[in-house]
């Protein structure tokens, strides 16, 4: 199915979504986002709050973290870790998946 001769998805990923957006879809508190980026475990957007857009990227990666921290009881810097492991991961399965055959 496709928006205006753009693919829904393609639509979706280029979406960028508020701190309020972010934190309704994901269902934290602003301040849990905010703490995470004064601690380096989440990327800043970039100028203050409320001007702050977050990606889809940054989507999967919160709702990485959350269930990493709810599930297992980590510490933020351990879910931040492991959302890095399987980004990495993704990113390698990519890679293997447009290798050149040979």
């Amino acid at each position: 199915m496709r928006t205006s001769g753009v693919p829904i998805r393609a639509a979706a990923e280029d979406a960028l979504l508020t701190l309020d957006e972010l934190c309704r879809a994901v269902a934290v508190e602003p301040q849990w986002v905010v703490q995470r980026i004064e601690a380096g475990l989440l990327e800043a957007p970039g100028g203050e709050p409320p001007a702050w857009r977050f990606d889809a990227v940054t989507l999967v990666r919160v709702r990485r973290m959350t269930a990493v921290e709810r599930d297992f009881d980590a510490v933020p810097e351990l879910a931040a870790l492991v959302a890095d492991l399987a980004e990495e991961v993704a990113e390698l399965r990519r890679r293997l998946r447009h290798r050149p055959a040979g």
